[in-house]
């Protein structure tokens, strides 16, 4: 198991194709940066929910996902499901975010995810954030479309257990879905743990890398 450092990290910015994407793919990742970097810039793009009550549990969410980061949320209102067919908006939204920022890490879904939404915002992320590093997380569902991780943010126990109680308690509307539970958080990320060493981990893909073995 190799171990590689990014170094100081200032900058961060997260996409979810839907309210609470982000919270469960990478949302130990997001409390452990946050908690080692006070004051660290997290610019957040969700592209549905816009408007209704999953805007708030978001932004609540978020909020308590990044304690004391400088946290910009910003919440679309393309509808669940058909981001395929509102290709232009999606783009233009993934577009205006890279003019803001310029990122040290993102956070983005998988090309390989088995949803829609989650594939079509991983695909657009290249053609914005070219020269970035960017870590694509997983969302465990019904489809069984988890594959082999390439890289992984261990979490520790602490972690792990105050991931699971914020996803519980910041996303009542989600409540109802037969996978979203404890028993199905904590199991995941207890394999990914298993898989690199770790009592706990978060998994992500990684695309391309370039390294500097030079220094």
């Amino acid at each position: 198991m190799i171990r590689l450092d990014t170094g100081r990290l200032d900058r961060i910015v997260a996409v979810g194709a839907h309210c609470d994407d982000i919270a469960i793919g990478a949302g130990g990742t997001l409390l452990t940066l946050c908690n080692a970097r006070p004051g660290i810039r997290v610019d957040a793009l969700v592209l549905s929910g816009g408007g209704s009550e999953r805007e708030q549990e978001e932004q609540a969410a978020l909020a308590a996902f990044c304690p004391g980061a400088d946290l910009r949320l910003t919440v679309h209102k393309l509808p669940d499901g058909r981001l395929p067919a509102h290709w232009e908006e999606a783009k233009s939204a993934v577009e205006e975010l890279r003019e803001r920022t310029d990122p040290d890490l993102v956070l983005a879904p998988r090309t390989d995810d088995a949803h829609q939404d989650h594939r079509g915002l991983a695909q657009l992320i290249p053609t914005a954030f070219r020269d970035h590093l960017v870590l694509a997380y997983e969302i465990v569902k019904w489809d069984g479309d988890l594959g082999r991780p390439t890289a992984y943010q261990p979490l520790s126990p602490e972690i792990a257990e105050q991931k699971v109680r914020l996803l519980q308690e910041h996303y009542p509307s989600q409540r109802h879905r037969p996978w979203y539970d404890r028993e199905a958080f904590l199991g995941l990320a207890r394999i990914r743990g298993i898989e690199c060493h770790e009592r706990y981990a978060e998994a992500f893909a990684v695309t391309k890398l370039v390294l500097n073995l030079g220094d």
